[in-house]
């Protein structure tokens, strides 16, 4: 560092988006992600560890060993990295990433690691600002493809996305954009708007403006939807409505403005309304970050870890690498993970990364594998593998990135995701991260039926498997002072009771729940219960009482509902359809 400048720093003033400028290679990618991440303490302080250490000492030049030490997040865990500090130049100037301040050179430094990380600088020309900011964070990087969302013509859309896109800020995420280029000479075409194509802005701030001033802003609520970014180029900037002088900004009040911290510098950073952002930029790459710290302010998300692997084997029920679900017959021979929804609605987020195969760098990087999983919804009590299809509420793309990603609204209840490759019998590592507001319990299934363990010699073994579908109720005696029923059931069989959720201000709910029962007792009866919730207790509705056999296919009844005791006979108001499935084979369902 001596023979670039004379006295050379990791930082001058602290650490900054400005002091990020792109260099020759095209990696605007990963100054994009740097600039991202300079903007939060808590983040950068993570990659640069000991960064107050590594400073150069003028007073003590000795101590200065001329080695670097950063961490990035690899497959689910902070990895070191140690570097020298010999930078790439071209007569005595900085040839990539590189800071305003001559004498300042932390950006360089943590691409020189990166760079190792990945073999060499030329690996970086290219990349991927999802995968980089994931590197940086341990987050998790949603791809958005505003064409495809139509967001620009579509306002409802749009304004949940915003929504989605301030949810993420306000807990610390981080955010990047850019306007893809389809052509080779697309590239960094700057637009008359003075944006550009094909290179990366980072997303620095997402508001909520008023308008007006005075008293009028108090009595009018319109409210702007705001979104600020800045160039990593530190110039060139959008030159459309709310641009830097734009006359847009006399609507806003003093004090907002002031809130606001408009600056009109060509510094690269800028303001633009939604509305206008989403009908020039055409990518956006969300990545939440997961704050496992209870101290933290911010709501965070629920973080679930599970490391797996795709392994081949010719006995279908050891095989655990069958492909996508175009494999019928092996679909069901991958790993499988079981997890519950418990709010009456939540939103899920779930990566799948696949293990890199790194190679050398003269070989460039080993191929990935297409993957991509599906979830489907499971029966409440499910503890085993699945053996037959349940219900597919929701699938991936298959792809050969390093990351899958994918965003459901899932209603309360058990859910499988089953990671795949898309063809059989390929193999890897992977890492699956599922996100949800409460906690999801999520687990590996490894059993195919339930162990036959007996303690007693009284027991008896499983001899039947049933499983139970209560699709929907009718009819059903009004409850409240406005006739309507918060209803939910119970099904109860040797002993094992599963409960479903509740099913609001309906007469006639639509439960569609499953539960599953190992039984050692094929004579013993089902019984399925209703109930209504009330706020002390709960009062009965009905029942009904069956008998299921073997093999009896899927049989759909619907049923009239019996009161309980000895006046069984006593119809009650409405009817319960249910659905019975049993086998002598546990391993069949």
């Amino acid at each position: 560092g001596k023979e670039l400048c004379e006295d050379p720093h990791l930082f001058v003033d602290g650490i900054s988006a400005h002091d990020l400028h792109q260099g020759q290679l095209g990696n605007c990618w990963f100054v994009a992600a740097c600039s991202s991440l300079a903007s939060r303490e808590s983040l950068w302080q993570k990659v640069i560890p000991d960064w107050k250490e590594q400073e150069w000492d003028t007073e003590k030049p000795e101590s200065y060993a001329g080695i670097f030490h950063f961490r990035f997040w690899r497959f689910g865990d902070w990895v070191d990295v140690v570097i020298d500090d010999r930078l790439p130049t071209v007569d005595n100037q900085l040839v990539y990433c590189h800071s305003n301040d001559s004498n300042e050179f932390w950006s360089a430094m943590v691409e020189k690691a990166y760079a190792k990380v990945y073999g060499c600088y030329e690996a970086l020309d290219g990349g991927n600002t999802a995968d980089a900011l994931v590197d940086f964070t341990g987050g998790v990087s949603e791809p958005v493809d505003l064409l495809e969302g139509q967001m620009a013509t579509d306002e409802v859309a749009r304004n949940q996305l915003f929504e989605r896109v301030l949810k993420v800020h306000n807990r610390d995420g981080l955010i990047s954009c850019s306007i893809r280029a389809t052509t080779v000479e697309d590239m960094e075409a700057r637009l008359d708007c003075g944006l550009v194509k094909g290179h990366a802005y980072a997303v620095t701030d997402v508001r909520k403006v008023r308008l007006g001033h005075g008293l009028l802003a108090f009595f009018k609520s319109e409210k702007l939807h705001m979104i600020r970014m800045r160039n990593p180029w530190g110039e060139k900037e959008w030159s459309g409505p709310w641009s830097d002088s734009s006359e847009e900004w006399n609507k806003v009040s003093k004090s907002e403005r002031e809130k606001l911290g408009v600056t009109v510098q060509d510094d690269g950073e800028f303001w633009m309304n939604f509305d206008d952002f989403c009908q020039y930029f055409t990518d956006l790459i969300l990545c939440r970050l997961i704050n496992t710290s209870y101290l933290s302010i911010h709501k965070t998300w629920e973080e679930e870890v599970m490391r797996g692997s795709w392994t081949h084997r010719q006995d279908p029920l050891r095989n655990r690498s069958g492909g996508c679900i175009n494999h019928k017959t092996t679909f069901l021979q991958n790993p499988q993970y079981v997890f519950d929804v418990k709010k009456v609605e939540d939103e899920v987020l779930i990566c799948l990364q696949q293990k890199e195969k790194r190679a050398t760098p003269k070989e460039g990087k080993g191929e990935n594998l297409a993957i991509g999983f599906d979830i489907h919804r499971v029966e409440l009590n499910r503890k085993y593998r699945m053996h037959t299809a349940q219900q597919k509420v929701a699938g991936s793309i298959y792809i050969n990135s390093r990351c899958v990603f994918l965003r459901k609204e899932l209603k309360e209840g058990r859910y499988v995701i089953i990671p795949t490759t898309f063809d059989p019998g390929q193999q890897g590592e992977f890492l699956l991260r599922v996100f949800t507001d409460v906690p999801s319990d999520c687990k590996e299934l490894t059993l195919d039926e339930p162990p036959q363990t007996c303690w007693t010699g009284m027991c008896g073994y499983p001899q039947l498997v049933t499983q139970v579908h209560v699709v929907s109720a009718d009819g059903l005696q009004g409850q409240d002072t406005n006739g309507a029923v918060d209803s939910y059931v119970i099904i109860t069989c040797e002993g094992e009771r599963v409960r479903s959720p509740v099913q609001k201000d309906s007469r006639c709910p639509n439960f569609d729940i499953k539960g599953l029962f190992y039984r050692k007792k094929p004579k013993e009866a089902i019984h399925i219960e209703i109930y209504n919730k009330n706020m002390i207790m709960d009062t009965f509705l009905g029942q009904v009482i069956l008998f299921s056999e073997p093999n009896e296919r899927q049989e759909q009844h619907t049923l009239h509902l019996r009161d309980k005791g000895s006046r069984q006979d006593n119809d009650i108001p409405g009817t319960l359809t249910v659905r019975l499935f049993t086998s002598t084979t546990l391993n069949n369902i």
